[in-house]
């Protein structure tokens, strides 16, 4: 028998504080700056970190994953699904091991740590699809609810510190020098940030509900936005919920900085929605973070909303677009779009509905 999906707890831990009321707080103060992270002699790259803390990294995983986990709930015997998501997973870890030996490991070997640090007692599943990989978690978590196979699910969406990645990102010409612009005029490229963030998923009904999704993969452009793609993913979450394009209040875009792949998504959104519906990004408060960003940003969407504080932007934005951001939630918001879209032609997008709206 289907079931509903609602979300029935959320936790976050980003640039702006360990919780919630931190981060909202921090937004509400105009945000916080990223950190110059050194990734080889001479060569620094600005980093949305998280807050610092005592112990080595797999100390610092297992203590924010605890708190951030915490923040969703009492779980009791912690038997119900357990999804990891993560684009980098335990890279960190390997980076300060003079001896990994768990290199001949296998993929489970990240959502393993997660796991023994909640004292997780169901099944636990690892999800890596780069950039997507916590919003594919939480379809996959609801798709398991829907279908009556779980009453409740909690997805973990992880990126923590790594050279690798921020080298990486570096080497491919796709990092701002300073920070991210999200549609500006002088966007540069995405700023990386790291995040843990928890969202809890249940069949009982509460006020924010998962109404439908859809993730689309397109590899002709491996780095890229693919505009059929966009549509496609927006289309396919539509249709599951039930909505017409119309019906969407506001989109939370992906909009990561980069000059190219910023007009291609508004290109794509033109094609769906006519007139477009407001727009948010969330990139300039707390960047881009990767594998983590489809439950950090919706985890930070939904604490916007609930707890009125709204993203600044702190910039000019691209006239060329011919698109403004909202500057504070709409009057009317009941159905929201939430997009990620990610390496390898990945490309998601998640329904959520206001049910006290």
């Amino acid at each position: 028998m289907s079931s509903g999906v609602y979300l029935a707890g959320m936790g976050l831990a980003c640039v702006l504080g360990n919780d919630m009321p931190q981060v909202l707080a921090s937004l509400r103060r105009g945000g916080v700056p990223p950190t110059p992270v050194t990734v080889a002699e001479g060569i620094q790259w600005p980093v949305y970190t998280l807050p610092a803390q005592e112990g080595d990294w797999t100390q610092r995983l297992r203590q924010t994953v605890r708190h951030v986990a915490a923040q969703t709930g009492e779980w009791g015997e912690r038997s119900a699904p357990l999804f990891v998501a993560s684009s980098s997973l335990d890279i960190g870890f390997m980076e300060h091991t003079a001896q990994d030996l768990r290199l001949g490991g296998d993929l489970q070997d990240f959502a393993g740590v997660v796991a023994a640090a909640l004292d997780w007692q169901g099944p636990v599943f690892t999800v890596s699809t780069a950039c997507t990989s916590a919003l594919n978690a939480v379809l996959a978590a609801s798709d398991l609810i829907r279908g009556g196979e779980a009453g409740e699910a909690l997805v973990i969406g992880a990126e923590l510190d790594n050279r690798f990645t921020v080298a990486g990102f570096g080497a491919m010409q796709l990092l701002a020098p300073d920070s991210a612009q999200p549609f500006g005029a002088g966007r540069k490229g995405l700023v990386l940030g790291e995040a843990v963030a928890a969202l809890r998923l249940r069949a009982q009904p509460s006020r924010w509900q998962l109404t439908g999704g859809a993730n689309v993969v397109d590899g002709r452009n491996p780095s890229g936005t693919e505009a059929s793609a966009v549509q496609a993913m927006c289309l396919g979450a539509l249709a599951q919920s039930g909505l017409q394009p119309g019906d969407i209040d506001l989109v939370k875009v992906q909009a990561a900085g980069s000059p190219i792949n910023d007009a291609i998504e508004v290109e794509a959104l033109r094609q769906v929605f006519d007139p477009l519906p407001p727009l948010v990004s969330l990139k300039s408060a707390i960047g881009h973070t990767l594998g983590a960003a489809g439950a950090a940003e919706l985890a930070l969407l939904v604490g916007c909303i609930e707890g009125g504080a709204w993203p600044s932007t702190g910039y000019s934005l691209d006239e060329a677009l011919g698109i403004a951001l909202s500057e504070q939630p709409p009057r009317a918001l009941r159905n929201i779009l939430l997009n990620v879209v990610g390496f390898g032609g990945g490309h998601a997008s998640l329904v959520l509905r206001d049910c006290h709206a």
